[in-house]
This record gives structure tokens, C-alpha cells and sequence, in this order.
């Protein structure tokens, strides 16, 4: 870690209509926005080691608090040294909160005031999180940027379901902010991100946005989306939510998503993604491409000694045809997985770099219409 360095520091170096493009720095790395986020769910980004993942062109992956804190624990953690130095990455991790993961355990789970009490789902054991535990456990693992605890209903909740739990939300977001800061050297070296809710409700959000801006923090998520309401609804959030957040901070769109979702996030203001689908799509044979992605177990590449995509400059593409990928995903060898994976990980940070590119050269706009044709062809 380099304490020469800011502790955060977001600047945007070029605007083109709503993109932006700049960096984010930290101690352990500067952060290239519009940046994607491999998800390293349980200290590991699946089928790639760390250095792979550095190689793809990633500043920054992501860590999972729900699945830590249950294995190996995160009071562990921190006697092991931390998760940098657990699994080997020295750049910058972001752990989420943990609230996600609670919001799909809804039949093992008890809501209150104080947190969620509710079972492992992998032994039963019984657990509480809270704003407080959260931002502990984010603390053993010596996380840099920190999610605030929040609740995440699904869209398709009724409207006064989701409205008391974005209130609830922002109390704990502000219970969080209270706890981070009480965090020590912790606090003075890592940052704290609060998460925008109120699924599909421009009000809700935009009372959502108020809290967090008043509580005050160093990025500003936007929660609730990408959980089933489909992409015209969550590019339509997107057209106001993005601008209710400080312009001078950087905006975080969690759980997303397909290559054509970014574009879209990036066209209205976004600046941070995760999404475990280039990770989860690369073990199951789907690799994304400039063309649109494909299925390597189709009969149709049994022979095809093409590259995945031959304008992708990854070591996936330059050493192996679509036939071998093919034979290896019909064999179910662990190193189609793995090789897949590494393509679909280059591809997602050739996109984001490609689109860093077009918004300092003010050609945005180009890019993205260029994109769609090619990779969404007839349905563009």
C-alpha cells in the first residue's frame, strides 16, 4: 500500500453528453472509469488466478461479505492477513455489503430494525448482519472500498413494501457511515460507498439520493436493478437516477450486466460495474464478442479454426480455435472453463477501455451506435 498516495481521489478528465471518463485513486492502484469489476466472490475470481486477471486489463475486482463471513470467516481473515494478501491481489477490492445476498435468503431470514438474522445456507448455522457487523467484517478484510448495508427488494414488490425498506435503507446507511468511521486506520485508508434505492420509482430514488447525499460519501451506488425488470426498465431508471447523485463522485451500478447494459449505463452517467456474467457464461460455453456472443458448444464449431473473435487481442484468441474450445466444452475439461473465462474477461475490459477512449476523443456517441449494429445486428 502506498500512503504517498490520496486515501480516494475521483477526478473526471472528459465528458462527452452524460460519459465520463477519469480515474479514482487509492493506495493500492489508480482505478480507470469507466471500470468493470470482476466478481471474486469467494476470494477468487472463478477459473482465473489473480495475475490473469490483472493481465485482462482489470484495476479492481470485487469481494463477496455474505460468503467470506461464512467461509473461511472474516475474524480469520484478518489473522491471515487480510483478503489482499489471502488471495494474492495487491490492487484495489470493493466488497459489497452483504444485502444482496440476505434479500434471495427471504425464507431463511428474520428483518428487523437492528439487521437480518438468518441461516447459512451452508450449514444452517444462525447468523446476524447489521450495518454495524457489516462494516466490521469489511474491516477484517481489509476491503478499500466499503458498501454501505442496505436492503434490496425486488421491483415487482408493492410500492409501500419498497418505500419502507429504502427508508430503513438509508437509516442504515447512515448507521453505517457512523461505524466506518469509528473503524480506525481502516477508516483513514479505505472508503465508503452508500447505495441509492427505490427500484423503478423516480421519487423514491430521488428522496433516496437526498439521504445519501446528506449523510455523505465517497461513491454513490445505485442499488436495485438487474433483478429481474428487464432492460428497458433499468435503462429508464437510468435516464434520471445517475444525476440525482453528486456529479463529482463516482456512480456505481451494481450487478450489471451484459455488454450492451454497460454501453447503455455508460451513455447515462455510470462509471462502475460488476457482474459475475463473463465469469459464470465462460464456464458454460458462452463467450461474449465485437459480433454478438456465441454458444462454443454449437455443432457448428466443431471445425471452425477461426478464433472467438478476431479482432480481440487476448491470448485466447491468438492461441486457440473455436474447434479445440468446442471439443473441450463437449469433453467438459476444466480448461475450456478457464480459457472462455479469460476471454470473456479481456473482451469486457477491451470495452471498457474502448469506451474510455471514445469519450476523451468526444466520439462517443459513434461508438456506441457502432457497437450496437455489430453486436446486436439485426435487433439494434
Amino acid at each position: 500500500m502506498d500512503f504517498d498516495k490520496p486515501r480516494f481521489a475521483f477526478t473526471i478528465s472528459a465528458r462527452d453528453g452524460k460519459a465520463r471518463t477519469g480515474a479514482i485513486e487509492m493506495r493500492r492502484g489508480t482505478i480507470r472509469t469507466p471500470a468493470f469489476m470482476p466478481v471474486g466472490t469467494a476470494a477468487t475470481v472463478k477459473a482465473m488466478r489473480p495475475e490473469e486477471v490483472r493481465a485482462t486489463g482489470a484495476d479492481i475486482i470485487l469481494g463477496n461479505t455474505y460468503h467470506l463471513m461464512l467461509r473461511p470467516g472474516a475474524e480469520r481473515m484478518a489473522r491471515l492477513g487480510g483478503l489482499h494478501n489471502f488471495m494474492r491481489w495487491k490492487r484495489p477490492i470493493l466488497t459489497d455489503s452483504g444485502g444482496y445476498q440476505v434479500m434471495s435468503l427471504s425464507d431463511l431470514r428474520k428483518l428487523t430494525e437492528e439487521g437480518v438474522e438468518f441461516r447459512s445456507h451452508i450449514d444452517g448455522s444462525k447468523h446476524m448482519l447489521s450495518p454495524e457487523r457489516s462494516m466490521e467484517i469489511q474491516r477484517l478484510l481489509r476491503s478499500d472500498i466499503v458498501m454501505a448495508f442496505d436492503e434490496c427488494p425486488r421491483a415487482d414488490r408493492p410500492m409501500q413494501e419498497i418505500e419502507t425498506s429504502m427508508d430503513l435503507s438509508m437509516r442504515w446507511a447512515k448507521r453505517s457511515r457512523d461505524a466506518f468511521d469509528a473503524g480506525g486506520a481502516h477508516a483513514a485508508s479505505a472508503a465508503l460507498f452508500g447505495i441509492q434505492q427505490g427500484a423503478l420509482n423516480e421519487g423514491l430514488r430521488a428522496r433516496s439520493a437526498e439521504a445519501l447525499r446528506e449523510i455523505g460519501f465517497d461513491g454513490y451506488a445505485i442499488g436495485g436493478l438487474a433483478v429481474g425488470e428487464g432492460q428497458e426498465a433499468m435503462l429508464g431508471v437510468l435516464d434520471y437516477a445517475p444525476s440525482q447523485l453528486p456529479d463529482d463522485a463516482p456512480r456505481y451500478l451494481m450487478g450489471v450486466g451484459k455488454p450492451d447494459d454497460l454501453v447503455g449505463a455508460v451513455e447515462r452517467g455510470v462509471d462502475m460495474f460488476d457482474c459475475v456474467l463473463p465469469t459464470r457464461s465462460g464456464r458454460n460455453g458462452q463467450a461474449f464478442t465485437w459480433n454478438g456472443p456465441l454458444n462454443i458448444r454449437n455443432a457448428r464449431f466443431a471445425e471452425d479454426q477461426e478464433p472467438l473473435d478476431t479482432s480481440c487481442s487476448g491470448p485466447c484468441c491468438a492461441s486457440y480455435s473455436r474447434a479445440y474450445l468446442h471439443h473441450l466444452h463437449k469433453s467438459s475439461e476444466i480448461l475450456g472453463a478457464m480459457l472462455i473465462t479469460q476471454h470473456n474477461l479481456h473482451f469486457y475490459q477491451q470495452l471498457m477501455s474502448a469506451m474510455r477512449d471514445a469519450i476523451a476523443a468526444g466520439t462517443f456517441a459513434d461508438f456506441a451506435a457502432e457497437f450496437r449494429q455489430n453486436y446486436l445486428g439485426a435487433k439494434a
